[in-house]
C-alpha cells in the first residue's frame, strides 16, 4: 500500500472509531451542565486539567517515544515496551511519595486520592493504546476507542445523573473507564508477552527519554493556556459578572463545541503522525507535506466556518439551560475559541515534522512562547474584558506560535504554503464570529454568504489534493 493510501486507511480507521465516540461524549456536555453547577464544573474541569498536567509528568511523555521507535522497524519492539513500563512505574511511584503535595491546590480538597488514581489508571491506558497502534494494529486501536467512549459515557450516566455524585462522580467514571481500557487492550493485543524484565534495555530507554523529556514542559505548556485561563478567570479581578467561580464554569462549557475541531484534528493526526514518521527519510517528503497540508487546512476553515454560522444551534442542543441559566451565555465565547483551537490544530500538524525529525527540543520552545503569551495577555485582557479576554488570549497565543513554527518547521522539512489564503480565512471566520454573537439587520442572510464563500474559496484547493490521495499510484 502506497503512502497515501495508507494515510486515507488509517484515517478512516480511526475516523471510525473516534468520530461517533468523540460526538457522544460531547452529548456528555448536556448531561454535565443539567446536574452540575457553573461552580462545581468550573472545579471538575480543573481536576480535569491538573491530571493532564500530571501525565506527562509521571510517565516522562513515553508514550509519544513508544510510538516513535515502535513504528520504527531498527527497534526491537519488546525492548521499547518493557523500557517505557518501567520508566512509567518509576513516575508512579515518585506521584505517590509527593501527592500530599497535591492539598496545596485550593480545589483538589477531598478529591486528592482520586486524583491520584486517574492519573495511574489514564497513564496505564494511554502507554498500551499507544504501543498497540505502534504495532499497526490500528483496528484494535479504534475498536477500544469506541469502548472506552461507551463505557465512560454510562458510568457518566450512572454516577452523576443517577447516583448525583458530581465531580466525584465524573473522576470515578474516568477511572473505570480508562482501568476496563488498558486491561481489554493487555489481554486482546498480548501485551504481557512483550513486558520481561530482562527485554529492559539501558540504552534503549535513554534513547527514549531523551526524545520524550522535551517533549514534556512542550505537553505542559499546551495545557498551561487552557489552565491558566481558568485560574485567571476564577481567581482574578475583573468586570462583575465576567470573572469567578461561576464565570469559570461557564468559560469550561463554551470550549465544548470548539473541540469539535480538535476531534477532527486528532482524528487524522493519528494516521499523519505514523506517515510522517515512516515517510522522514523519502525522497518527495516535501512535497507530500504540501499535498497533506494544503488538503488540511482547507476542510478545517470550512469545519470552522460551519461551527461558527451554527453555533447558536449547536448550543442549544448540547448545552442544558434550563437548571442553570447562567450557561446560555456560553455561545458568546465559543467563536474566537474555535479559530484559537483551529491555530492550535495547525501547530499540532508542524509538531509532526518535529517528531519525524527528532528536533522536539523545538516543541518546547515554541510552546513556551505560546504560554508565556497567553499568561500575559491573560492577566491583561480578562481584568479589563473578563471571559472574552481568556478567549482573545487563547486565539492569541496559539497564532503567535504558529507564526514562529510555521517558519522554523519548515526548515527540517521545506514545502510551500499559501500565506494569503490562510490570512483571508481566518479573517472570514473572524468576521463570522461577530456577526453571529451581534446580530446585526441581515445578519442570517450575511451569514449564509460567508459561509458559501469561505467552503468555495477553500474547496477548490481541498479537491485536487483529495483526487491525489484516493487515487495516487
Amino acid at each position: 500500500m502506497n503512502k497515501y493510501k495508507k494515510l486515507v486507511s488509517n484515517t478512516l480507521i480511526f475516523a471510525i472509531g473516534s468520530f461517533g465516540s468523540k460526538i457522544l461524549l460531547l452529548l456528555l456536555t448536556r448531561l454535565y451542565t443539567g446536574n452540575i453547577n457553573p461552580s462545581d464544573n468550573s472545579t471538575k474541569e480543573l481536576l480535569e486539567l491538573t491530571a493532564n498536567f500530571l501525565i506527562p509528568v509521571i510517565t516522562f511523555s513515553i508514550a509519544d517515544a513508544v510510538i516513535r521507535y515502535g513504528i520504527d522497524l531498527n527497534y526491537d519492539n519488546r525492548k521499547i515496551f518493557t523500557s517505557a513500563c518501567i520508566a512509567e512505574v518509576t513516575g508512579i511511584v515518585l506521584l505517590i511519595v509527593l501527592s500530599p503535595l497535591l492539598t496545596l491546590l485550593p480545589y483538589t480538597e477531598g478529591y486528592v486520592v482520586l486524583l491520584v488514581i486517574y492519573c495511574i489508571t489514564s497513564g496505564f491506558r494511554q502507554i498500551a493504546s499507544q504501543f498497540v497502534r505502534a504495532r499497526g494494529l490500528v483496528r484494535l486501536f479504534a475498536v477500544d476507542g469506541i469502548l472506552a467512549t461507551l463505557t465512560l459515557f454510562i458510568f457518566n450516566v450512572t454516577f452523576i445523573a443517577g447516583f448525583h455524585l458530581g465531580v466525584t462522580g465524573f473522576l470515578i467514571s474516568v477511572i473505570l473507564s480508562d482501568l476496563l481500557s488498558g486491561i481489554f487492550l493487555w489481554a486482546v493485543a498480548g501485551l504481557p508477552r512483550f513486558f520481561r524484565l530482562y527485554y529492559w534495555d539501558k540504552k534503549i530507554t535513554r534513547t527514549m527519554l531523551r526524545f520524550s523529556v522535551p517533549l514534556i514542559p512542550s505537553a505542559l505548556l499546551w495545557l498551561i493556556t487552557g489552565f491558566s485561563d481558568r485560574l485567571f478567570i476564577r481567581y482574578m479581578p475583573g468586570p462583575s459578572g465576567l470573572v469567578g467561580e461561576t464565570a469559570a464554569g461557564i468559560y469550561g462549557v463554551s470550549t465544548k463545541i470548539p473541540n469539535l475541531i480538535s476531534t477532527i484534528s486528532t482524528i487524522f493526526f493519528q494516521a499523519w503522525n505514523m506517515s510522517a514518521i515512516e515517510e522522514n527519510n523519502s525522497k518527495d517528503r516535501s512535497h507530500f507535506y504540501q499535498r497533506i497540508f494544503e488538503a488540511y487546512q482547507s476542510f478545517l476553515f470550512i469545519a470552522s466556518a460551519f461551527l461558527i454560522v451554527f453555533v447558536q444551534l449547536l448550543s442549544k442542543i448540547l448545552i442544558d439551560s434550563s437548571t442553570y441559566p447562567e450557561y446560555a451565555s456560553a455561545y458568546r465565547y465559543t467563536p474566537v475559541l474555535i479559530v484559537g483551537v483551529l491555530m492550535m490544530c495547525f501547530n499540532q500538524f508542524l509538531s509532526s515534522v518535529y517528531t519525524a525529525t527528532q528536533h522536539t527540543t523545538h516543541s518546547f520552545w515554541t510552546s513556551l512562547i505560546a504560554a508565556a503569551v497567553n499568561i500575559v495577555l491573560n492577566i491583561v485582557l480578562i481584568y479589563n474584558w473578563g471571559i472574552i479576554g481568556a478567549a482573545i488570549a487563547t486565539f492569541m497565543s496559539y497564532f503567535v506560535c504558529y507564526c514562529i513554527r510555521i517558519v522554523d518547521a519548515r526548515k527540517y522539512v521545506l514545502f510551500p504554503v499559501n500565506h494569503a489564503k490562510f490570512f483571508a480565512n481566518t479573517g472570514i471566520l473572524f468576521l463570522l464570529g461577530i456577526v453571529v454573537v451581534d446580530e446585526p439587520p441581515l445578519w442570517i442572510p450575511i451569514l449564509g454568504v460567508g459561509l458559501i464563500f469561505i467552503t468555495a474559496y477553500n474547496f477548490r484547493d481541498f479537491m485536487p489534493t483529495l483526487h491525489k490521495l484516493r487515487h495516487r499510484r
